[in-house]
């Protein structure tokens, strides 16, 4: 995962607390955990990328 991914994961992130923050709808929240979870993932094992030798 590159920096630009990771950072326009968080700020999808920040954008769905804040929809979820104005509906109240728990399916804002359950998948703006959901991709926060993904984007964490991502960027702790490297977003899948295979280190050259």
């Amino acid at each position: 995962m590159g920096v630009a991914a990771f950072f326009c994961g968080l700020i999808l992130c920040v954008m769905g607390f804040g929809r979820w923050h104005e509906t109240g709808s728990p399916w804002w929240l359950a998948g703006t955990l959901t991709l926060l979870v993904l984007v964490l993932v991502g960027a702790i094992t490297g977003g899948g990328k295979k280190k050259a030798d």
